[in-house]
C-alpha cells in the first residue's frame, strides 16, 4: 500500500477522498507473508480541466518502459491531432509482443487518446507504448496530469485481444481437425495434420501463439544431435532413457518414453529439414543429464522455433485463430468428441471437427485451485514461470467428458526464478556453466546440477527459503548470460535482485552474505577446479574456475513451473476414459499429457515432447 500512495503523491494524482475499494487483479503472497502487488485498480478522481490545451505541430518522441526495457516512438500531430505513430525501437520479446505493436497504436490513432485498453497477454508492453507516446503528447504540450490520469484508468478498460479473429462470427464452423492450444504442441500437429490435406483451424485464448514454449530457455534435448557430434560428446537413445528414468524415479510410462526417445532425433531432422529451424551451435548441459545434449534455437529464447512453425502452418493453409477461449467439448451421443464450443468477443462459436479434437492446451501451474487440490503444499504463496494463459482449462474440460487422469500429484518448481514475480531466470542459466548456488551463510548446499526438484527443495530449506547464484567472468563468458539478456537484467537491478561487482565482497555485502565464509567457499571450490573433482557435491560436468571479475551473485527461489500429470493417452494420442477405453474423437499432446516424466522432468525434454507428440497427433488423428 505504500508504494501506491507513495506513486499517488509523486505523481499528484487525484483519486477519492475515500477509497472503500481496491481491485486487485493479480497478487500473491511472497515468503515472508507480505502482500505483493503487481496490478491493482484504483477509483481515479474525475478531473475537469478548463480548456483543451493546444498542442505543437510537428513530430515528437518519447519513451516508455516495456517488458525488455525501453520503448521508443515518435508521434506527429497535425492541429491537435496524432497523425501518425511510428516505433523507432524496442526490446519486447518478438510474437508475443507483436499484437500490442499492432494494436495499441492502431486504438489511439482512432481515438486520438491514450485511453485505450491493454492488449490481453501483452500487458506490460501495451503500457509501454502508451507510456511512450504519452510523454511524446508531453512534449508537444498536452497536459501532465490529464495523461497521467488517462494512463491510469486505462488500467480499468477491459483488455482487447489481437485483432486478428475474423470480423464476422458465424455460430458454427466446420473443419477436419479442431486444435485448441496454439504452443509447439499445437502447431506441430497443425502442421502434420495439414500436410495430409486435412482442413485445420487452430484456436489460441491469449492475444498470441506460442505460449509457453516461446519464453522456454531455447534447448530441444536430442541425443546425437551435430552439436554433439561437433564437440565429440558420446551419447545414445539408452542413456538417454536411463537418466529420464533415473529423473522420474522409475515411475514413467514406458510405452510413451520409448516412442519419445526413439522419436527425438528424427524429430530434430524434421525440425531443421522440413521446417528450418535454425539452431546455433551450442548444448546447454540440464540438470540431471549424464551429458549436454540440449541442442539451441538460434535467437531469443525459443522465438526461431514458433516463428518457423507458424510460417510453415501458414503456408499449409492452417487457419489459426487468436482471443478464442475454449469452454468445452463437443459431444455426440456423450461419448464421440465432435467439435469445441468457444466464445469470441462474448459470443459462443461452435467448431465441429469431422476427424476428431487434438487439445493441446498446456499444463496447470497457473490455476492456484488446481495445483492445490493435488498438491497442496503449493499454494498462494508458489508465483509460477508460466504465461499468464496455462491454467488447465483442457484439464477441465476433459473431466467433463470422463477423461482419466495420472500422476497429477507430481508439480515440478523451477528453482532459478525471480524470488518476487515467478519469472524464469535466463540469467540463471549460468548454473548450467559452471555458477554454484550458495546461502545467506556462504555455504554451499546442492549439487548445482542435480535435477529440478532436488534443487528446489534444496534452495526451500535455507534461511528465508532462498539462495544465491554465484559465478565471475570465466563462466560468463562460456554462453555469456548476462550480456544476452539485458532487459532480464535490468529487471533484477531494478529490484535489488543481483549484484555485479569487480569485487566479489563488495557483491556479497550488497546481498547481506556472510562475505568471509562466501570466500572461503569460493577458494575451496577453485581448488576442486583445479584437481577436476568436486569433493563436496560431486558436480558433474566441467568445472569451471570462479577468481576473475567481475562477479555475479543472483537472488533466486523456486516457482511452480511444470506438471508432470495430466490426461492419460494410448500410443495413438488418444485420451482414455477411466475404463482405459478410448474417447473416441479427442487427442493430446504435450504437457496436458501425464505420464511420460514420472516424478520429475528433466529439463529440456518439454520442447522435445511437445514436438515429437504434436506431430504424431496430427498424424494419428487421420488415420
Amino acid at each position: 500500500m505504500k508504494k501506491i500512495l507513495d506513486y499517488i503523491s509523486l505523481n499528484k494524482i487525484n483519486v477519492e477522498p475515500v477509497i472503500y475499494e481496491i481491485d486487485i487483479i493479480n497478487s500473491f503472497l511472497s515468503r515472508n507473508k507480505n502482500e505483493y502487488i503487481t496490478e491493482i485498480q484504483i477509483p481515479i478522481k474525475t478531473v475537469i480541466f478548463d480548456e483543451e490545451r493546444k498542442m505543437k505541430n510537428g513530430k515528437f518522441i518519447g519513451i516508455g518502459k516495456g517488458y525488455g526495457g525501453d520503448i521508443s516512438v515518435e508521434i506527429e500531430i497535425v492541429e491537435n491531432t496524432i497523425k501518425n505513430i511510428e516505433i523507432l525501437s524496442h526490446n519486447e520479446t518478438k510474437i508475443i509482443s507483436d499484437p500490442a505493436f499492432v494494436q495499441i497504436p492502431k486504438s489511439i490513432l482512432e481515438a486520438n487518446s491514450i485511453l485505450i485498453p491493454n492488449v490481453s497477454g501483452c500487458s506490460m508492453s501495451s503500457r509501454g507504448i502508451r507510456e511512450a507516446v504519452k510523454n511524446a503528447l508531453i512534449e508537444a504540450g498536452e497536459n501532465f496530469d490529464k495523461l497521467e490520469i488517462q494512463m491510469l484508468e486505462a488500467e480499468n478498460l477491459v483488455k482487447i485481444g489481437d485483432g486478428a479473429s475474423k470480423k464476422i462470427i458465424k455460430p458454427i464452423e466446420n473443419f477436419d481437425v479442431v486444435i485448441v492450444g496454439a504452443g509447439g504442441a499445437g502447431l506441430s500437429a497443425a502442421i502434420s495434420a495439414a500436410s495430409k490435406g486435412a482442413k485445420v483451424v487452430l484456436l489460441e485464448k491469449m492475444s498470441s501463439i506460442g505460449g509457453n514454449t516461446l519464453i522456454s530457455m531455447g534447448g530441444i534435448n536430442i541425443p546425437g544431435n551435430d552439436a554433439q557430434i561437433e564437440k565429440d560428446i558420446e551419447d545414445s537413445v539408452e542413456l538417454y532413457k536411463k537418466d529420464i528414468l533415473l529423473g522420474g524415479d522409475n515411475k514413467n510410462s514406458h510405452e510413451l518414453l520409448d516412442i519419445f526417445v526413439n522419436e527425438a532425433l528424427p524429430i530434430y531432422r524434421w525440425l531443421k529439414d522440413e521446417i528450418k529451424v535454425s539452431f546455433k551451435n551450442e548444448l546447454i548441459h540440464f540438470g540431471g543429464h549424464t551429458v549436454p545434449r540440449a541442442a539451441v534455437f538460434s535467437g531469443k529464447y525459443a522465438v526461431e522455433l514458433i516463428a518457423k512453425l507458424r510460417a510453415k502452418a501458414v503456408s499449409l493453409g492452417v487457419d489459426i485463430r487468436t482471443g478464442v477461449r475454449s469452454k468445452e467439448l463437443i459431444t455426440e451421443n456423450d461419448s464421440k468428441v465432435v467439435g469445441i464450443l468457444a466464445t469470441i468477443e462474448e459470443k459462443d462459436v461452435k467448431f465441429m471437427a469431422k476427424k476428431g479434437v487434438i487439445l493441446a492446451t498446456g499444463g496447470f501451474s497457473g490455476n492456484i485451485e488446481l495445483r492445490k487440490k493435488y498438491n497442496p503444499s503449493l499454494d498462494e504463496r508458489y508465483k509460477t514461470t508460466n504465461i499468464s494463459g496455462i491454467t488447465g482449462d483442457g484439464h477441465l474440460m476433459c473431466e467433463k467428458v470422463g477423461a482419466d487422469f495420472i500422476q497429477m500429484e507430481y508439480i515440478q518448481t523451477f528453482p532459478i526464478s525471480n524470488p518476487e514475480t515467478g519469472e524464469l531466470s535466463h540469467v540463471g542459466g549460468s548454473r548450467f556453466d559452471g555458477a554454484i548456488l550458495v546461502n545467506k551463510s556462504g555455504d554451499r548446499f546442492v549439487e548445482e546440477l542435480e535435477r529440478r526438484d532436488t534443487v528446489s527443495e534444496a534452495i526451500l530449506e535455507q534461511e528465508n527459503g532462498v539462495g544465491y547464484l554465484v559465478w565471475s567472468k570465466e563462466v560468463e563468458a562460456i554462453t555469456s548470460y548476462v550480456s544476452k539478456n539485458k532487459e532480464e537484467v535490468e529487471r533484477l537491478k531494478n529490484s535489488n535482485l543481483i549484484a555485479i561487482s569487480d569485487s566479489l565482497e563488495e557483491a556479497a555485502n550488497f546481498m547481506n552474505i556472510d562475505e568471509e565464509n562466501l570466500l572461503k567457499t569460493i577458494e575451496r571450490y577453485n581448488s576442486f577446479v583445479r584437481n577436476k573433482k568436486d569433493l563436496d557435491f560431486n558436480r558433474r560436468g566441467t568445472l569451471v574456475s570462479i577468481e576473475k571479475g567481475p562477479f555475479y551473485i543472483q537472488k533466486v527461489a523456486p516457482a511452480v513451473h511444470h506438471t508432470m500429470g495430466g490426461v492419460r493417452i494410448n500410443n495413438q494420442n488418444q485420451v482414455l476414459d477411466k475404463k482405459g477405453s478410448i474417447i473416441e474423437g479427442l487427442f493430446a499432446a504435450g504437457e496436458i499429457v501425464g505420464g511420460l516424466h514420472g516424478t520429475n522432468r528433466l529439463g529440456g525434454n518439454a520442447i522435445t515432447e511437445i514436438i515429437v507428440f504434436g506431430k504424431r497427433a496430427g498424424e494419428n488423428i487421420l488415420k
